[in-house]
């Protein structure tokens, strides 16, 4: 009789640990940490929201694949050593496949496509990168465009987000910035208080992909991403997104 009752509790046992086993593998949620500075891609609304092309995209491929992914807002100076240091899962902010990211941190297929443009006063006389010699150019500090101008002889000022350093070109002390063409569009056509005053000078003076970024190795969420992706992209729910945030 003991005997029985014995086995009886290591059964019942053996259940609860794989039930508790389950459950917690059913509540895990995938955090991705997004620089919310980036409109459209990721920014803080008037209310307050988080909220951008990236923040809904994230929680979209979670329910693709039966997880729970949520976007929190990181600063960039620190994002990606957080994602090193396993303080979230993965990075959702416009990140730009670089051949030295990819020694220390995976991709998943290419989310965007995008370049690195010039951002000048109306009445700027610069055409394209080739007129920026010398000239004080702002940038956003760690991003590809900040990085990019190592090629160029130009008076560099970096800034924590590049709302920031178009302010202060609108201030007179700089005479450019450089970022994203995707970012760069949401200032200059779709913002109200900058579409008057700045344009874009010339095109893209290089090409990007944009991804979802995961610690080197993390082949079981990269995976999940790529499949909750795919099935974005099959169903037409992707490219909704796409329009939603004018990313066409």
């Amino acid at each position: 009789m003991k005997k029985g009752l014995t086995v009886l509790i290591i059964v019942l046992s053996i259940f609860m640990l794989f039930s508790c086993s389950k459950k917690e593998a059913a509540e895990k949620v995938y955090v991705f940490a997004t620089d919310a500075t980036w409109p459209p891609l990721e920014y803080i609304d008037e209310s307050g929201n988080l909220t951008g092309f990236e923040v809904e995209l994230v929680p979209m491929i979670g329910e693709k694949v039966g997880v729970k992914m949520v976007a929190k807002n990181i600063p960039w100076d620190t994002i990606f050593a957080g994602l090193a240091n396993g303080q979230y899962d993965g990075v959702a902010s416009g990140v730009s496949v670089t051949e030295d990211r990819k020694k220390t941190m995976d991709f998943s297929t290419p989310i965007l496509e995008a370049g690195q443009v010039i951002i000048v006063k109306k009445d700027s006389t610069v055409k394209g990168i080739d007129d920026i010699k010398g000239l004080k150019v702002g940038v956003q500090i760690g991003t590809t465009g900040d990085l990019v101008l190592d090629n160029y002889d130009v008076v560099r000022k970096q800034y924590d987000d590049i709302g920031l350093a178009l302010q202060d070109m609108l201030n007179n002390n700089l005479d450019a910035c450089v970022c994203d063409s995707l970012i760069a569009s949401d200032f200059v056509l779709a913002n109200p208080n900058y579409s008057d005053k700045l344009k874009v000078a010339g095109s893209s003076f290089t090409q990007e992909d944009i991804a979802i970024a995961v610690k080197k190795g993390n082949k079981e969420l990269l995976d999940l991403i790529n499949k909750g992706l795919s099935e974005l992209k099959a169903d037409g729910s992707y490219d909704k997104l796409k329009a939603k945030w004018n990313l066409l």
